[in-house]
């Protein structure tokens, strides 16, 4: 099976093809972003996980107890539907779902959309695990992972791609959160986490897959 990263890795080459100016402000944006530590205020190992109630893709409401009831969780952060990075990575966690449960493991996703903007019909039928919708970007906030979106970004989301993330995010139109994976014990103990401001990087479902087994 490919990697996640191998998959990314070609969306980036794409990306520098098709747009190389773009490539290479983001390249510059994310060096800085990384030499100035942000994310660093993201919730550490061996701290307690912020509860939430969030309404699904459908608007269910879903408890952050309810899924603990279950076993571990394992919460991922990502940008939107609109994004292809964050798209690979939900695709990648899906078909590591059954390894997951068999681990007494529950996935969440989370991101800014508003909930019936999160996916579209086709994706809503096959995936099998709560994609949630955070709007406000407070859980993001809570977690530490809440971050204001340059405005090299958001012009390019705008002009090159027509994206209007006030309008996809319910009103919040300049933060989201930093792609970000975050596993809790039954307990609600974070006892793992992925950070990285660049948003082009995403845990590998193998060492999240890994980490679960370590929790007997």
């Amino acid at each position: 099976m490919t990697s996640l990263r191998s998959q990314t890795d070609a969306q980036i080459d794409k990306t520098r093809q098709g747009n190389p100016e773009f490539a290479q402000k983001v390249d510059k944006l994310l060096a800085d972003a990384v030499a100035f530590k942000q994310g660093d205020s993201a919730l550490t190992v061996g701290s307690k996980a912020p509860s939430f109630i969030l309404p699904d893709a459908n608007g269910v409401l879903v408890k952050f107890s309810d899924l603990l009831d279950k076993g571990a969780l394992v919460v991922t952060f990502y940008r939107g539907s609109w994004c292809p990075y964050c798209n690979l990575q939900l695709r990648a966690l899906s078909q590591r779902l059954a390894e997951l449960h068999e681990l007494i493991a529950e996935l969440v996703a989370v991101s800014a959309q508003v909930p019936d903007e999160s996916l579209s019909v086709v994706e809503k039928q096959e995936l099998t695990f709560p994609v949630l919708s955070d709007q406000d970007a407070k859980l993001a906030e809570a977690f530490g992972v809440a971050w204001q979106v340059p405005a090299v970004l958001t012009e390019h989301m705008k002009n090159d791609r027509g994206l209007d993330l006030e309008k996809i995010n319910n009103g919040n139109g300049s933060i989201l959160p930093i792609p970000a994976t975050f596993i809790t014990n039954q307990a609600g103990d974070i006892v793992w986490r992925f950070v990285d401001v660049d948003y082009r990087n995403r845990s590998e479902p193998d060492d999240i897959v890994e980490q679960l087994k370590s929790l007997g």
